[in-house]
């Protein structure tokens, strides 16, 4: 019997997928269980509920608090946070990248994620630019200016699309989101949850 992974559903914007980056592959490590990335983007899934924000510009009060509750996080799990000066950042090229590297099984696929989410919520960097990710794939040691290049070709945009509509149709509104066996889990806070349930259904 093949045992399925976890599906880790991340968006580049989102600040509680920053702290699920930083530490699935450890938890994940730990219970026995593989972990599939899966970038897609927010932003339709919230136009779909009358949102062209944030919900957490749209309700400054939630936002505050999600500010402060990273604060606490960040330094509960030893991760390096900084308020960025701009908040959500563009994570559309990011994505298309984390698409295109999910595709060809590329196995630094893990390490640009967290590389990118650092680069917005710890260095203040601008990750919808270019040139940042060119230099993100650079440092890890892969030809930056090609995998962008191939991260923009018309195949690829299509696939981030097709990642979305695949969200929406397992009913995910939220990055970090987890599905296992068909069960879906929200949010940060829930990975341990996820993968409990894993457990469960597989029997591993």
């Amino acid at each position: 019997m093949t045992v399925p992974d976890l599906e880790f559903w991340f968006e580049f914007g989102s600040t509680y997928s920053y702290l699920t980056a930083c530490r699935i592959e450890d938890v994940a490590h730990i219970a026995g269980v593989a972990v599939s990335w899966r970038p897609f983007l927010l932003g339709p899934i919230f136009k779909e509920q009358g949102w062209d924000d944030s919900p957490f510009n749209v309700y400054p009060a939630k936002g505050r608090y999600m500010w402060r509750d990273m604060e606490r996080l960040c330094a509960k799990y030893g991760v390096p946070f900084a308020r960025p000066s701009r908040f959500p950042r563009d994570g559309l090229l990011a994505a298309r990248v984390a698409c295109l590297a999910n595709a060809e099984f590329e196995p630094w696929l893990p390490d640009f994620v967290r590389a990118v989410f650092r680069a917005n919520f710890a260095e203040d960097r601008e990750i919808g630019d270019d040139v940042e990710i060119r230099s993100i794939l650079d440092e890890l040691g892969q030809p930056g200016v090609e995998i962008v290049e191939r991260a923009q070709t018309p195949e690829n945009k299509q696939r981030l699309r097709n990642h979305t509509q695949r969200a929406i149709e397992l009913g995910i509104f939220g990055a970090p989101s987890f599905v296992v066996s068909g069960e879906l889990f929200w949010g940060n806070d829930r990975v341990e949850d996820a993968l409990a349930w894993h457990r469960a259904k597989t029997g591993t």
